[in-house]
């Protein structure tokens, strides 16, 4: 029998490419050529170079000592280049994104209880801005550290594999970054040029999404995101004054568009989430979308997620005196839900009616930390629950013996029996039940989160001041990070920052407090000493008296030791503070409006 030939079937597909570069070919008049994820790295390789380069030239003048303007101005060059593909380098090679552009202060290794000597862009801004020439050798071999750091984009995207999904993901990560990092200076303290470099961050994700763009997208979402892009731009084109710019209203009304539309592109586009669980969740149109932020995030495992079940047996315990020795004391005794889950005093009150060390913090939104207790000792909600019931200070409870005490009570043990199917209660399921309660704390719910979700009347007009001082003029959201107002670092949240302030023992501000914090658990640390957990700020006008000793009575004292410049500024030797010494030079009124948007913080 004779074999059929094979050459119909060639002419078949030849057909069939033809027919489809004809089709392609028609629709490229109109449309973008669509490139493959290979043109993505090659553009961020592209770019890694012109930044090498860069740097190179930045070098060259510092070796021969030229004017420190024209240092400032390669220097701010350099930053908008590395601003085009931050989005790739945060995301698939975060620890190198942490040394070229991560916060000029030590890196930590907790367990080893070590320094890592701070490098990259944000210390090289603090040697340029003013620059010293005395300083030349130390800003070159900072140079000499970037360029490396360069080096290791480059191999590493000739060589890795990314994919859509996570080339999305990667670009709505920065998209969130610009609304809460990039929107506060958080990468530019010093120099403050945070607004001028902004458009070269939205710039990165356009022309990326452009290149992952198909048909189908392309004159629906992606125009649509082209246009507020570029609309975004003018507005800030138009002002890269930190102090004037309205951000009250260029988050609502320009960048929650975005990151809206970035998820029709999404749908459009077929993407699918990329599968790792993440603090926000993966639907969520903008940060402040009711139900955006996911609790699971935050918890040690799949086993303690959460349930409103858990919740309600949680909430149920937590008014229980039997959690303590004597059954006289719940956990609602200190942490009282009128006062935003606090006691109103000064200091905790033990047992026995004496004042412990420190100010009893609030539990509000308490599930969106990474530390939990002022000096961060326990990882999670579970290990604080345990730490507080076992203190024999606080409550002096014994686990085993409160454990007894459920298992002897048929609701109890009817109830845990229901959620987790096991016969007698355990010790981790009655942390995760107290620990769920207080994740269900976070209700998202203010008059600010109203606003930003387009409720224009959601806020008073002294409180729209105070919102664009809190993130301009008075520098309050390079530490407490947008929106959750605490220290949890966004877009990922898989970290919460500790500051060293310098706070005194009261708001005379005479006598430093010595209270080691942090430190006091990486003694051979020097940059942990004295640091505490930046709270949130959510409820904070509830939360008085302020600091985690309870020394300042009133939100005005509070605002009048960061207007002064902290700890250092009245004459403490605090080496380490991270707070800048220098005065803000806030008016009596600019202050009042700071404190007024606070109140806009304060859930319904």
């Amino acid at each position: 029998m004779n074999k059929p030939s094979k050459y119909p079937i060639l002419l078949f597909l030849y057909c069939a490419a033809a027919l489809f570069t004809l089709y392609y070919c028609k629709n490229d008049k109109q449309q973008p050529v669509y490139e493959d994820l290979g043109s993505v790295k090659n553009r961020i390789i592209k770019t890694n170079t012109d930044f090498e380069k860069q740097i190179h030239e930045l070098k060259t003048l510092v070796s021969k000592n030229t004017d420190e303007k024209l240092l400032q101005k390669k220097f701010q060059d350099i930053r908008k280049t590395y601003k085009k593909m931050e989005w790739a380098v945060e995301y698939f090679l975060p620890h190198s994104a942490r040394l070229i552009n991560g916060p000029a202060l030590p890196e930590i290794e907790m367990d080893e209880h070590t320094e890592i000597e701070p490098e990259g862009l944000q210390v090289l801004e603090e040697m340029l801005y003013p620059y010293d020439k005395d300083n030349k050798e130390e800003v070159i071999r900072m140079l000499n550290k970037l360029i490396n750091k360069s080096n290791t984009i480059k191999t590493n995207f000739q060589v890795i594999t990314i994919s859509k999904d996570q080339v999305f993901d990667a670009l709505r990560q920065e998209a969130f970054r610009i609304s809460s990092l990039g929107i506060s200076g958080f990468d530019t303290p010093v120099s403050g040029t945070f607004l001028q470099e902004m458009p070269f961050s939205l710039e990165g994700i356009k022309e990326t999404l452009q290149q992952i763009s198909t048909r189908r997208s392309k004159d629906k979402a992606l125009k649509n995101i082209v246009a507020e892009i570029n609309s975004a731009t003018e507005v800030l084109k138009k002002n890269t004054d930190k102090n004037t710019f309205d951000y009250v209203n260029f988050i609502p009304d320009r960048l929650n568009k975005i990151t809206a539309l970035m998820l029709d592109f999404k749908k459009q586009e077929k993407i699918p989430d990329v599968d790792v669980t993440t603090a926000l969740h993966k639907n969520a149109a903008t940060f402040f979308s009711k139900n955006a932020f996911n609790p699971n995030a935050f918890t040690p495992g799949k086993e303690y997620s959460y349930s409103e079940e858990k919740a309600a047996l949680g909430h149920q315990l937590f008014n229980d005196n039997l959690l303590s020795d004597n059954n006289n004391r719940s956990c609602a005794t200190c942490h009282i839900p009128e006062k935003a889950f606090t006691d109103g005093l000064a200091k905790a009150i033990s047992l026995k009616n004496s004042e412990l060390a420190r100010n009893t913090p609030s539990l509000n939104y308490a599930g969106y930390q990474h530390g939990q207790f002022w000096d961060m000792r326990k990882d999670d909600l579970e290990g604080q629950s345990s730490d507080v019931i076992s203190n024999k200070e606080e409550m002096h409870g014994d686990l085993n013996v409160i454990l007894n005490k459920i298992n002897q009570d048929k609701n109890y043990q009817a109830a845990f029996k229901k959620i987790y199917h096991s016969q007698k209660t355990e010790v981790w399921q009655l942390q995760n039940v107290l620990a769920s309660y207080i994740r269900a704390l976070a209700k998202f719910n203010s008059g600010f989160d109203e606003y930003m979700r387009g409720n224009k009347a959601a806020m008073t007009e002294s409180q729209k001041r105070g919102f664009n001082l809190f993130v301009g003029k008075a520098q309050c959201a390079i530490c407490h990070f947008i929106p959750l107002f605490n220290g949890t670092v966004p877009p990922d949240f898989k970290k919460t920052e500790q500051e060293i302030l310098g706070v005194a023992t009261n708001a005379d501000n005479k006598t430093f407090d010595h209270d080691p914090g942090r430190g006091k658990f990486h003694e051979t640390v020097p940059s942990l000493q004295h640091s505490f957990k930046t709270p949130t700020l959510r409820n904070i006008h509830k939360t008085a008296p302020y600091m985690h000793n309870g020394g300042y009575k009133t939100l005005k004292e509070v605002m009048n030791f960061y207007n002064k410049g902290g700890g250092k500024a009245f004459g403490f030797k605090v080496e380490n503070q991270t707070l800048s010494d220098a005065p803000l030079q806030l008016t009596d009124k600019e202050t009042d409006d700071i404190i007024d948007f606070m109140k806009a913080l304060n859930d319904q």
